[in-house]
């Protein structure tokens, strides 16, 4: 398999083998052959080119990995998420097209003001917080992250973007003292939500994920019960707590949201129509 052809058709095959489709099978077949031989996505692979031996090894290696259901995400060592590339890799949750739902919903609650204080809970690669930053101005604020390998991840990012926001490694519920004296005018958050049942049954990719960013609890709505009433003091008069949710969670988030006096709560549905993100506001 030394001309790139060949080696995406070998690729496919052993994708397929592997139990993928067809499609998928010839999509990443693609994304692995561009990353063994150290092409980006915006430079042109020409079918031709000659695979050195080296780059035919690595080759053989990431497609044994993906084969072992390793995620694609973290063989490519980034992925991106709203437009912009984000370095992910084992101990992180993969950036997904869902929270780009949580994202868009605080552009539009912020649209047309000069600045936006934010906290973001739960950070891991800090996808959400820098999303933000690079389509608002003036943006600064925290973010808070327990896991040390997710904070890698967290920090690099950060530094790559050149973002104005603080990362904290901290446990959400227990975090330093002086973030609870400042006040916000967002604070998001993609919290582990999944229940117990969702976690005996993981698709085999995302059981190389972190549980600790996954695992909410028996019902899945354990971190919204401790985090929406004790983050939510920190909130400016009129500023929002916007988090995302679980399939058919959104009703008892947003009852938990109503417990805790935050008004104006609502949904906000992603491309494939779930109730995605529960917004609430602090009157």
């Amino acid at each position: 398999m030394d001309m790139v052809m060949t080696g995406r058709r070998w690729v496919a095959k052993q994708l397929r083998k592997a139990g993928l489709d067809e499609d998928t099978a010839q999509w990443e077949s693609r994304i692995l052959v561009e990353k063994a031989m150290g092409f980006t996505k915006n430079q042109y692979l020409p079918t031709t080119t000659t695979m050195t031996q080296e780059q035919q090894d690595t080759l053989i290696q990431l497609t044994s990995r993906r084969c072992d259901g390793e995620p694609l995400q973290y063989l490519c060592g980034e992925w991106e998420f709203f437009g912009i590339s984000f370095s992910v890799g084992e101990g992180v949750l993969i950036p997904r097209q869902d929270t780009e739902t949580l994202v868009e919903a605080v552009l539009r609650l912020r649209r047309g003001q000069n600045s936006t204080a934010l906290l973001d809970l739960c950070s891991g690669s800090g996808c959400i917080p820098i999303a933000i930053a690079k389509h608002l101005p003036a943006v600064q604020g925290d973010c808070v992250e327990l896991s040390a390998d997710a904070f890698g991840y967290l920090r690099q990012n950060l530094e790559r973007y050149d973002v104005p926001i603080t990362p904290w490694q901290s446990d959400v519920f227990t975090p330093p003292e002086t973030l609870f004296q400042r006040r916000y005018d967002v604070i998001t958050c993609n919290p582990p939500y999944l229940t117990a049942a969702n976690m005996q049954n993981l698709q085999r990719e995302v059981q190389f994920e972190p549980a600790m960013a996954l695992d909410g609890g028996t019902d899945g709505l354990a971190f919204y019960r401790r985090l929406i009433p004790q983050w939510k003091t920190c909130l400016k008069v009129g500023g929002w707590l916007v988090t995302e949710v679980g399939q058919g969670q959104a009703a008892q988030v947003a009852a938990i949201m109503k417990q805790a006096d935050l008004r104006q709560c609502h949904t906000e549905t992603d491309l494939c129509g779930v109730e995605r993100v529960v917004l609430g506001q602090l009157a």
